[in-house]
């Protein structure tokens, strides 16, 4: 990914949802030049819910308490971490062994064994554990310990993507194993292999950190440093005018007000992130398919790239997006309002009062909710909603706290955020499987399509790239005609640090982003720039 300075741009756009916003939480550019490149001070918009990978935190790599057995690199490509190597792959495709780094040690001075790495995944695996990204490791049939150094998954079918779900943090059994895995200590105090350690947790408004003394890797010369929790975007691009924070998550609009000054660089990454309304089949109105088709001809997906996002993403026309490998080229849709139009003739929908169409007594008429606070979010629902109104279906917009959403998503609709990196099946899966509906943020339209759940169970359980290719093409194809979501953007993320370190690089981007992702994914790598 580049650097580069954003344009002047008009128009806000929030890129995560935040919390309460915290007092100064010390650091920033505080005493000398060495002082200030050991500790750095980064705002964000929003925090984790639990800390502990039991519960699906750090699933897809890059938390600095934590390793897996594999990482990635800038490129996303796998790489050894915990293991002395990539797995070796026997059997088929069935069985993958790991061998473990000599004289690793968790943060409490502990060693790590393979008996640790069992406990981690067979917890994970453990219907008991509220893992909602179980379906993630279906494939693992058992995992086991050959000694201390050595692991072996023996899995129930050839899962071509398996290795990268190893990217797994590992934790330590001799703590997190005596305690219940949803509701102990371990979820806001672990205790990890990774470069830092949590010093302090204050709930709503910061998580420090501080270099591990028994990491394994090269000694981290960022000795310290503090994500700060900020929801309202104005008040973290203040704080980072002030000096207050080395760093900040930054919409468009305000990350242009830095645009010329000198001392401080913009990042730009290429991201999975879409934004798409769910838009459930048990829905009185969205449960008609002709209903999601015209939604699906109506939007004008290019207007809110430009609009809303200033250019910084891309159409979305599906989950994937249109320059991933697996994009099935051809499934364009421009926006054709006389198509939606059309559709809605053809299915019954009749114009009736207000412009809004009705069918057997019943109004095209359904409301929309979006997170509180999420700007983007809002300006897509309203510019959905409009592009809706043109072909006679009402969208009644309405922001509300995800306490409030969260009883509501299989019946109403949801301004929506969702994208993994690595494999189609990341993210594909829990989106669409039928069998996932309404588990958790799985599957929130409980979309319910045999066609699609066939092809994703066959990408999932072959190795081979020809057939997972037309799995994949099969099931973007199959959205198009029957589509539980309507896609809207992929969305760019937008970070502006102090221009103090060598070494800073952004990958290509899940969903969640900013506490994970962002250029301080490798911040233990930065050195002071001389």
């Amino acid at each position: 990914m580049t650097t580069r300075r954003i344009r002047s741009a008009a128009v806000a756009a929030a890129v995560a949802v935040g919390v309460t916003a915290c007092s100064a939480p010390g650091g920033g550019k505080t005493g000398d030049d060495a002082n200030a490149a050991e500790s750095v001070v980064i705002g964000v918009g929003s925090e984790p819910d639990t800390l502990s990978p039991l519960l699906g935190y750090g699933k897809d790599g890059n938390s600095k308490i934590f390793d897996g057995l594999l990482a990635r690199d800038t490129d996303l490509k796998l790489k050894p971490a915990l293991a002395t190597a990539l797995p070796k792959i026997t059997d088929g495709g069935l069985t993958y062994t790991y061998t473990l780094r000599e004289g690793v040690k968790f943060s409490d001075g502990e060693a790590l064994t393979a008996q640790d790495v069992v406990y981690t995944y067979r917890t994970v695996l453990d219907e008991k554990t509220n893992n909602t990204a179980r379906s993630e490791l279906d494939a693992v049939k058992d995992v086991r310990a050959t000694g201390d150094d050595t692991v072996v998954f023996t899995l129930d079918y050839p899962y071509a993507a398996f290795a990268a779900r190893t990217v797994l943090p590992v934790v330590p059994e001799h703590v997190a194993g005596g305690q219940d895995p949803n509701t102990g200590d371990f979820n806001t105090k672990p205790v990890g292999t990774g470069p830092y350690v949590l010093t302090d947790w204050s709930k709503g408004e910061k998580l420090a950190f501080k270099a591990n003394p028994h990491y394994w890797g090269d000694k981290p010369t960022v000795k310290s440093f503090t994500m700060a929790v900020i929801a309202d975007d104005n008040v973290r691009a203040t704080r980072l005018r002030s000096g207050d924070l080395d760093g900040a998550v930054l919409p468009p609009n305000l990350a242009a007000t830095f645009e010329n000054d000198e001392g401080r660089r913009t990042y730009e990454a290429r991201s999975y992130d879409f934004r798409a309304v769910t838009l459930p089949t048990s829905g009185k109105v969205t449960g008609d398919r002709a209903i999601r088709r015209a939604l699906d001809a109506a939007v004008d997906r290019r207007a809110m790239v430009d609009k809303i996002l200033d250019g910084a993403g891309r159409p979305a026309y599906g989950p994937l997006p249109v320059d991933d490998p697996w994009y099935e080229r051809g499934i364009e849709r421009q926006h054709d309002l006389a198509k939606a139009e059309r559709v809605l003739d053809e299915a019954g929908w009749k114009a009736g009062s207000g412009g809004i169409r009705a069918k057997d007594g019943r109004r095209a008429s359904f409301t929309l909710y979006y997170p509180s606070g999420d700007k983007v979010r809002q300006d897509h629902a309203l510019a959905y909603a409009s592009d809706a109104k043109k072909a006679g279906i009402e969208v009644k917009v309405e922001g509300a706290t995800w306490e409030v959403i969260e009883p509501r998503m299989g019946r109403d609709a949801v301004l929506a955020g969702f994208g993994s990196v690595g494999d189609p099946d990341f993210g594909l899966y829990t989106l669409l499987h039928s069998s996932l509906a309404g588990d958790g943020f799985n599957n929130m339209a409980h979309y319910d399509e045999p066609a699609v759940d066939q092809a994703l169970d066959a990408g999932r359980r072959t190795q081979d790239p020809a057939t997972r290719a037309a799995a994949y093409d099969k099931l973007q194809k199959a959205l198009v005609e029957n589509p539980g979501y309507t896609f809207l953007t992929h969305i760019d993320h937008l970070y502006v640090l102090a221009d103090r370190w060598d070494g800073l690089t952004t990958q290509l981007e899940p969903h969640e982003h900013g506490f994970a992702s962002g250029p301080w994914w490798n911040i233990e790598d930065w050195q002071p720039k001389k």
